[in-house]
C-alpha cells in the first residue's frame, strides 16, 4: 500500500449516536470509526447496532471501520454476522485482542455478501497481546493493520506516564513490519482540550514510527495530520534525496555529507507520496 493511501486520521464515534456518526462523515477524517464496545452502554448496543446496520446499507462517504464487542462477549456474533454483509462497511476493528486464533475466527466467519475478505484490524490491548504481537500481526491475510487500545494496556500494566508505554509501542510497530504491515496508527489521546499535549504527544509518536492517529473529536484532527504531514525542509530533503537517486542509483555520499543508500530513497519515496497530502 502506497503511503498516499494511508490514512492518517481516524475519527471515533459512538454507534447510538447517529447524529454525531453524520457529523463524523463531514468532519474530513480519512476514516470513521463507529464505536458499538466501549463507547455503548449495554441498553443501547441493540440499538446502536441497528442504526450502524442502517448506515451502512449503503456505502457512505468516507470508510467507515466499526469496532464490535469483545469477541468473547454476548454482542459479538450478532455484531459480525449483522455487518459483514454490508456493502458501506469498510473494515472491522477488533478489541482486545490476545491471540491468532482470535483474528482467525473472525476472518473465516466474517465474509462479505460477495465473498473475499472484510480488512480487519486488531487491538492490542493488554500485556499477553503485546506479548503475542508478531503472531497477531501475521495470523490471516484479512488482516491489515494492529493499534494498542492505550487505556486498557495502562490499566493493565499499572503505567503512571506516557514514558511506561514506550517500550509496548516499540515492540507493535517492529511487530506490524515485520508482518508486512502499514506503520500502526497511533492511539488516542483523551484530552480534547491539551492541543500542545496532543501535538507533542503525536511528534513523539511519529519519532516511534506511528503513521497517523485514532481521534475521539474533530478538533483533533488538524492537529493530527499537521503532525504527521512532512515539513517543508523534510520535502525538500526528499527530494534531494529522490534527484541524487534517479542520476546515480548505487549508495553514495549528497554534498551536504548525508550518505544515501536504497532505504533512504524508499524513505524519501512514502516522505513525498505523503506530501501530495499538502496540496
Amino acid at each position: 500500500m502506497t503511503a498516499e493511501l494511508l490514512p492518517l486520521t481516524w475519527l471515533y464515534v459512538p454507534g447510538d449516536r447517529p447524529e454525531v456518526v453524520a457529523k463524523a462523515l463531514a468532519s474530513g477524517a480519512d476514516v470513521v470509526l463507529v464505536d458499538l464496545e466501549d463507547a455503548v452502554a449495554p441498553d443501547r448496543k441493540e440499538y446502536a447496532l441497528a442504526a450502524t446496520a442502517e448506515l451502512l446499507a449503503v456505502p457512505p462517504p468516507v470508510p467507515v471501520h466499526v469496532r464490535v464487542n469483545a469477541l468473547d462477549g454476548p454482542f459479538a456474533d450478532a455484531d459480525l454476522k449483522t455487518l459483514s454483509p454490508l456493502p458501506g462497511l469498510s473494515g472491522l476493528r477488533l478489541p482486545k485482542v490476545t491471540s491468532r486464533s482470535d483474528v482467525v475466527r473472525v476472518a473465516e466467519s466474517a465474509t462479505p455478501a460477495e465473498g473475499g475478505a472484510i480488512p480487519l484490524y486488531a487491538l492490542l490491548e493488554s500485556a499477553l497481546g503485546v506479548e503475542q504481537a508478531f503472531a497477531i500481526a501475521s495470523a490471516h491475510r484479512a488482516l491489515r493493520g494492529i493499534a494498542l487500545g492505550e487505556t486498557d494496556l495502562r490499566a493493565d500494566l499499572g503505567v503512571r506516564d506516557e514514558a511506561g508505554l514506550d517500550w509496548s509501542r516499540a515492540r507493535l510497530i517492529v511487530a506490524a513490519r515485520a508482518a508486512g504491515l502499514p506503520p500502526p496508527v497511533q492511539s488516542v489521546y483523551p484530552d480534547i482540550r491539551d492541543v500542545e499535549g496532543l501535538a507533542a504527544s503525536c511528534a513523539h509518536g511519529r519519532a516511534l514510527g506511528f503513521l497517523g492517529r485514532a481521534a475521539i473529536h474533530p478538533r483533533q484532527l488538524p492537529i493530527i495530520e499537521r503532525a504527521y504531514l512532512p515539513t517543508p525542509a523534510e520535502v525538500d530533503s526528499a527530494e534531494a534525496v529522490i534527484k541524487a537517486a534517479a542520476t546515480d542509483p548505487g549508495a553514495q555520499a549528497l554534498p551536504d555529507g548525508r550518505f544515501i543508500d536504497a532505504a533512504v530513497v524508499t524513505g524519501a519515496r512514502r516522505t513525498l507520496a505523503l506530501a501530495q497530502r499538502l496540496g
